[in-house]
């Protein structure tokens, strides 16, 4: 189910242009193999950010395939750390990050993202914190990973509207999914509670948070 609704999601993907034939491979090998990727909308959206931004370095939670990570270098030039729990899928997102000649850029983590977020150099700073990873989670994600980021970084967060449970109880049509929902329907209630952050969300995608971080009150909130 799309968020919007079929026709429009079909129309904005209609405008859809990838620019790199290999970035365009991986994400049709994606599509194919039903491997969870950024939407093309989402992709989209996010590259508009990036040339605003002009980030140096970001950090990712959740590097499923590789794709993102390289749609990032490939737009901005910039390094990336990404993070995946499972061994066979980092496997695999090395691979297409060394096909797609990103490796300069982007070290692929591996482990739990709260523990490898919790290693981290503390002095090496992000100017963006892309979460693309487990649900139920980035409540921990978001708190673990604020210490590393830059004054005026951003934290985008995908997939926050669930296929639309996020909003309603109504599309979990079997109840599979009430802890999850729970969770981040509290996550999107405790990002925009925070003085701290600027926060919208955006139904583009699955849904899509962003929000501009104040360091400054971070650091002096207590």
């Amino acid at each position: 189910m799309n968020i919007t609704n079929d026709i429009i999601s079909a129309y904005i993907d209609n405008l859809y242009v990838n620019g790199n034939a290999k970035l365009e491979e991986l994400r049709e090998f994606a599509e194919k193999e039903h491997v969870p990727i950024i939407l093309k909308d989402t992709e989209k959206l996010l590259k508009v950010i990036l040339k605003l931004k002009e980030p140096a370095r970001i950090l990712e939670i959740g590097t499923a395939v590789g794709y993102s990570s390289c749609v990032f270098t490939d737009c901005c030039g910039c390094d990336v750390i990404t993070i995946e729990s499972d061994d066979e899928t980092a496997d695999a997102a090395q691979l297409n990050i060394e096909n797609l000649g990103f490796a300069d850029h982007i070290e692929v983590k591996r482990g739990d993202a709260r523990t490898v977020i919790a290693s981290l150099d503390q002095n090496e700073k992000f100017d963006i914190l892309f979460v693309d990873a487990a649900k139920s989670h980035y409540r921990e994600f978001w708190d673990l990973a604020m210490p590393l980021m830059n004054d005026g970084s951003m934290v985008i967060c995908d997939n926050v509207l669930m296929k639309g449970m996020t909003a309603s109880d109504q599309y979990d049509t079997r109840g599979r999914y009430k802890t999850s929902i729970k969770k981040m329907r509290r996550f999107i209630d405790y990002i925009n509670s925070l003085d701290y952050a600027d926060t919208t969300v955006l139904a583009v995608g699955d849904g899509i948070s962003i929000s501009l971080i104040d360091k400054r009150k971070y650091d002096n909130r207590i």
